[in-house]
């Protein structure tokens, strides 16, 4: 079991990656009207519209790594919105009322912020140019 430890960063990396892109797709359906949708949501329309863009936005940012935790904690509370919102009021269980990919997202996103970005993200740069000590040049 030590290759699984071993492995660890790099899964939760990919996870994050495969999370925030599938993420980003919902959102870019429900603003385009592309894949599969039926029609085009305007961005202004809520909370749909709203919801799209929190996809593309903070999906995005979870994919590059970059204000991670943030992003993932805003986009599960998106999710968590949709889910007693839009999906609870016509059941109490995920099967029942449709919300199983908003309960998905909402946990996944929960996950994400609480272990951070893992080793591929722009977070750990931006972190060590701030920790960098700077030399100063002579003149």
């Amino acid at each position: 079991m030590d290759f699984l430890d071993r492995g660890r960063d790099h899964v939760l990396a990919l996870f994050r990656v495969v999370v925030g892109g599938l993420f980003v797709i919902h959102g870019v359906k429900t603003l385009f009207g592309v894949l599969g949708a039926k029609a085009a949501v305007p961005f202004t329309t809520w909370p749909s519209g709203w919801a799209a863009v929190i996809q593309v936005v903070c999906g995005g940012l979870v994919v590059l790594g970059l204000g991670t935790r943030g992003a993932a904690l805003l986009a599960s509370g998106s999710m968590a919105y949709a889910y007693f919102v839009v999906h609870q009021p016509q059941g109490l269980l995920p099967i029942e009322n449709g919300g199983e990919t908003s309960t998905l997202f909402a946990w996944a996103f929960v996950l994400i912020a609480f272990t951070g970005p893992g080793v591929w993200a722009l977070d750990n740069v931006v972190a060590a140019r701030r920790t960098e000590t700077r030399v100063p040049q002579p003149a």
